[in-house]
Formats: structure tokens, sequence, C-alpha cells
């Protein structure tokens, strides 16, 4: 999603909490967002990795 402000351009990532970045231009800024979604599933897998993880089963 992006959205053009006084500054330029914002963009983010609706399925990424607190995934975004800006830009001058909207190219610029889509740019900038693919290095941040890297970099955000980059530090979720790296906070993930030593944790055990738990599945249930609902009924």
């Amino acid at each position: 999603m992006s959205k053009k402000t006084e500054e330029g351009y914002a963009v983010w990532v609706p399925g990424l909490l607190g995934c975004w970045s800006q830009g001058q231009t909207e190219d610029e800024a889509l740019e900038n967002i693919k290095d941040a979604i890297k970099t955000y599933l980059e530090t979720v897998e790296e906070l993930s990795k030593d944790r055990v993880s738990r599945h249930g089963e609902v009924k």
C-alpha cells in the first residue's frame, strides 16, 4: 500500500505489522520497502529460530 505525503511517498505492508518505508518518489519508496520486507523477515526468523513450536488440535 502507498500514500503520497508532503515529503514523498510512504509505503507499508498490511500483513507485516510495523513494516513500512518511504521515499521521495514512488519508485524509491517501492525499492526501499523491498529492503524493509527482507529485514523484517530476517528478524522474525532470527528471533524465532530457538523457539519451540507447540501445536494443538481444536475440536
